[in-house]
């Protein structure tokens, strides 16, 4: 009994962070297709998306919110369509390779830390006779001395399981595109697998060069050591100490994601909508929420290995250390918050970026898309890996030994 308590603390904790990064994901994900529609119509000065609005009851008020309800109105019209289906297909294919594109994306998130430590006890300390002392002391005679990271599945091997997991979506746009029976179905879900498998690559030379930098696969240690600064004036992120290494891992994991300017799997002009051309209401949406899904862990994964993770320069778990002056201590609840808020702005940012990304620059031609992964990506990622090892090593006394 002693140990199953404990135990059953742990799952539900785990559990709690589960809901949370899902509905977080899942949030993200719809706020960013108000953020595509809205930064687009900025680019081509235009209004964009204002159409869709909630009218309150009785009276003639209506609820446009600069075009914010158009991402729930294309939920629910996507829920509601008729789900049509070609009638030669694959029928178990057909219907797994929009879960098997998804469910890689979560999975990928689940080893990411969003936040530092989290000591339940800590939150509201216990020290009158108010409604928040009286939650301080439950958790406390609850939890104890426990504390967890911010992370559903703490693993040692984070990096590896990141790169084991992101292949899996590559059967999806497989699956896809065989089990339609269609000629642009197969090409896009040819483009996409030959695609994916060439950046892919690229992106685990770049990571190569981050885990020789930290010295390790673990997220979190990667996380921690980018606390702190660089010679007192720039903080200790990974995209200061390999600023080669993050616009290598960041236009390999936009070409993953197989968004313009790499979207030849799915481009509209040449093969309707690639490998999910045959597919309609929710299964459709499916590929299209796993799209925006991509473009909030590619900003999770950047933000985590290139820009401190949850960090904040001059920060830590209790409090914030500032020069010549010393450390400043806050209470456990407001560094949580902190750290998990300064976790997802770095995220938006970065989301921003990527859709900015797509408005900006014209589409490859499939031959170009792949001579530039191949030909130009990859023996710069090797090139750079060499120089990072040789680097490190000399840091570290190489010569003297």
């Amino acid at each position: 009994m002693t140990t199953t308590i404990p135990t059953l603390l742990d799952m539900a904790v785990h559990a709690v962070f589960g809901v949370c990064v899902l509905g977080g994901m899942l949030g993200m994900a719809a706020f960013l297709t108000w953020v595509e529609r809205k930064q687009a119509a900025v680019i081509s000065d235009r209004i964009g998306a204002n159409r869709a609005y909630i009218r309150i009851p009785f009276t003639n008020v209506r609820l446009v919110m600069m075009g914010l309800f158009h991402g729930i109105a294309d939920g629910l019209k996507m829920l509601l369509k008729e789900n049509f289906k070609p009638i030669p297909h694959d029928r178990l294919c057909y219907w797994l390779a929009p879960w098997l594109v998804v469910a890689p994306v979560f999975l990928v998130f689940a080893v990411i830390p969003f936040g530092g430590r989290l000591a339940p006890a800590e939150l509201f300390p216990a020290s009158g006779a108010g409604v928040l002392d009286a939650i301080g002391r439950f958790l406390g005679g609850l939890f104890g001395e426990r504390s967890y990271r911010m992370q559903i599945a703490d693993l040692d091997g984070g990096v590896l399981v990141i790169l084991a997991i992101s292949g899996i979506g590559i059967l999806g746009a497989i699956m896809a595109g065989w089990s339609s029976n269609n000629k642009f179905s197969l090409l896009g879900a040819i483009r996409a697998a030959s695609q994916m498998i060439s950046y892919e690559i690229v992106m685990g030379l770049s990571l190569l060069g981050i885990v020789v930098v930290f010295g390790s696969v673990d997220l979190n240690t990667i996380v921690r050591q980018q606390s702190g600064t660089l010679w007192g004036v720039f903080p200790r992120w990974g995209i200061f100490m390999q600023p080669l290494t993050f616009l290598l891992f960041l236009t390999a994991a936009m070409a993953e994601n197989k968004r313009v300017p790499f979207d030849l799997p799915e481009c509209e002009s040449e093969l309707v909508s690639g490998y999910f051309t045959e597919y309609s209401a929710m299964k459709m949406g499916l590929f299209m929420l796993s799209e925006f899904l991509e473009i909030v862990v590619i900003s999770a994964l950047i933000t985590t290995f290139f820009l401190g993770g949850y960090n904040l320069p001059f920060m830590g778990d209790h409090g914030f250390e500032v020069p010549f002056y010393g450390l400043v201590t806050v209470s456990h609840l407001p560094v949580v918050v902190i750290q998990v808020a300064t976790f997802v702005v770095k995220m938006l940012l970065v989301s921003s970026f990527q859709i900015l990304v797509r408005w900006s620059l014209p589409r490859f031609r499939y031959d170009q898309l792949m001579k530039f992964g191949w030909k130009f990506l990859m023996p710069i990622a090797l090139v750079n890996l060499v120089f990072t090892v040789i680097a490190s090593w000399l840091i570290q006394g190489g010569v003297g030994r």
